[in-house]
This record gives structure tokens, C-alpha cells and sequence, in this order.
């Protein structure tokens, strides 16, 4: 078996690395330890995520969220998938609004702050929703 040179060598590893961080970066967090999933609710139709805020709305639609960075998926089971940017928007500081080219959604209204807005464009729906 042959040596690789130098150079090589550096970028078979830099290569490796980077698999290694992208990969962890795509990966799910693991669950704290004891963590069970819940189990689905009756008729649902938005897919059951332990830990995941979980929202009911006009239309029957249903729906979880995920926040991230300045951003959030909403699942909403066959209805898809929407990942959408925080806006400047929000009268108080509980209230975020996201959204997308198809898609805004508000979140915190209410005066217990667990309500929420979506607004579709195509087709042109308005959904309230309140989380359970």
C-alpha cells in the first residue's frame, strides 16, 4: 500500500470533516433521556411530534411547528410542509409573525398568547387556530 502525499492527505481529511459537521448539523437532536413520544391524537391530521407545538384551526386543519434560527416548519400532514423566515411584524412582543411567498402565519395572540393566524395565499384562506 502506497502513502498518499502531504496535500492529499489534507483533503481527504478536510473532506471528512466536513462530511462529519454537515451531517451533524442535518441530524434531529437527540431526546432527553425518559423522553416518550405522545401518542397520535384521534382523527389527526397533522403528524405527531413529541415536543412539538401542536396547533388546531378553522378548516380542519391541524398542524405542528419547529422553531429555529429567525424561522419555522410548519407540518400540517397532507396539506405539506412550509419553512418560513420571521417578519418584522408583531404588536407585542409574544406576537412573531413568519412567512413565505404562500404562507404567513402569527403566532402568541390571544391574551394567553396561544392563538394563531394563518394566512394562505393560493388558495386565498384565513385559519384560526389555537394551540393544544
Amino acid at each position: 500500500m502506497t502513502s498518499l502525499p502531504a496535500t492529499s492527505r489534507r483533503r481527504v481529511l478536510a473532506a471528512a470533516c466536513a462530511a462529519a459537521v454537515l451531517g451533524a448539523c442535518t441530524s434531529p437532536p437527540p431526546a432527553p433521556p425518559g423522553a416518550a413520544a405522545a401518542p397520535p391524537a384521534a382523527g389527526s391530521s397533522a403528524p405527531a411530534a413529541a415536543g412539538l407545538p401542536r396547533y388546531r384551526c378553522d378548516h380542519g386543519i391541524a398542524f405542528t411547528v419547529r422553531h429555529g434560527d429567525d424561522s419555522v416548519t410548519i407540518d400540517a400532514g397532507p396539506r405539506g410542509r412550509h419553512m418560513l423566515l420571521r417578519d418584522a411584524g408583531g404588536l407585542t412582543p409574544q406576537h412573531t409573525v413568519y412567512s413565505n411567498d404562500q404562507l404567513k402565519a402569527e403566532f402568541g395572540l390571544g391574551a394567553a398568547g396561544n392563538e394563531a393566524i394563518l394566512r394562505s395565499a393560493e388558495p386565498p384562506l384565513v385559519a384560526r387556530c389555537v394551540r393544544e
